[in-house]
């Protein structure tokens, strides 16, 4: 999958995906938040507008196309590529878990192994962006940020408490 980036003076950032059957998924942000997604049958086609959002409902569908509400495939481990060197990944807390029970303050987590959790999905709620105070709780699921080695560090802490 190819993206493509192109700078709209005085508008936003243009982005053009290349979808598996030669079409184009093309996303506007402009400036203001708002983005416009369009269709294009091929690179030189015509755009079709699909739809119009503002910031905060971009970032909503964002999320849930990420899947931090949900993620539909049982895999190994769930992964996201934000850049080269940035992931997104998701983590269960099982039992035995060194950090369950303890808040992020004191699991010292991003110290230790260098990654950020993000979010917290606990049952039905998400706990987004949790705080120094946050305890960690068995079965709660983790979004992380991280570089693919620090990750694997906080893979290694959660030990033979990690749950996927």
């Amino acid at each position: 999958m190819t993206v493509y980036e192109s700078d709209l003076p005085g508008v936003g950032k243009k982005f053009e995906v290349e979808l598996e059957n030669g079409e184009r998924l093309v996303i506007v942000t402009h400036n203001t938040g708002k983005r416009e997604v369009y269709l294009k049958s091929d690179a030189d086609a015509d755009s079709d507008k699909l739809f119009e959002a503002s910031d905060r409902l971009a970032r909503k569908i964002g999320t849930i196309l990420e899947g931090a509400y949900f993620q539909p495939v049982q895999a190994e481990q769930v992964e996201t590529m934000l850049s080269d060197d940035t992931y997104l990944e998701w983590y269960g807390v099982a039992e035995g878990a060194e950090v369950a029970g303890q808040s992020l303050a004191e699991s010292n987590i991003r110290e230790r192994t260098g990654v950020s959790i993000v979010a917290i999905q606990r049952g039905e709620t998400l706990i987004s962006p949790p705080t120094p105070e946050t305890v960690l709780e068995i079965g709660d699921t983790l979004v992380v940020v991280g570089d693919r080695e620090d990750c694997a560090q906080f893979e290694e802490l959660l030990g033979a408490g990690f749950e996927e």
